[in-house]
């Protein structure tokens, strides 16, 4: 969760053309807490609306949903050790905001998977 790995996710986001267009269906902004990583708390949002998918540092504005979480659990979902359903079901992973919106966007996060593993690959969660 370095700030080159969120640069990494900013600009795959930026360059995908089916972030882009569901940006145009959906609204939402989804900020991600990550607390006790090596480089301090780190927070970065989602923002998808008026046709334009951004990922970057800081909080979502206007924020529908927010996610915290631990460094170990972020780090076990990132490398599939652990299922985000599952952190989420047994409270490894806290939600605030709007279910139905994150809902509605499942779409935009699916979308988000292959760029997610493209970085994986080249990622040191160390």
């Amino acid at each position: 969760m370095s700030a080159e790995w969120i640069q990494a996710v900013s600009s795959a986001v930026a360059a995908d053309v089916t972030l882009q267009q569901l940006a145009h269906q959906h609204t939402v902004g989804l900020t991600q807490v990550v607390t006790g990583t090596p480089h301090g708390e780190v927070v970065y949002h989602l923002q998808v609306g008026n046709g334009v998918a951004t990922l970057t540092r800081g909080e979502a504005s206007p924020e529908d949903v927010r996610f915290t979480e631990p460094w170990e659990t972020a780090v076990a979902v990132a490398t599939g050790v652990l299922n985000a359903q599952e952190a989420f079901i047994n409270g490894h992973i806290k939600f605030v905001g709007e279910h139905q919106k994150l809902i509605d966007a499942g779409d935009v996060f699916a979308a988000l998977n292959p760029i997610f593993d493209k970085i994986r690959e080249t990622t040191d969660y160390k």
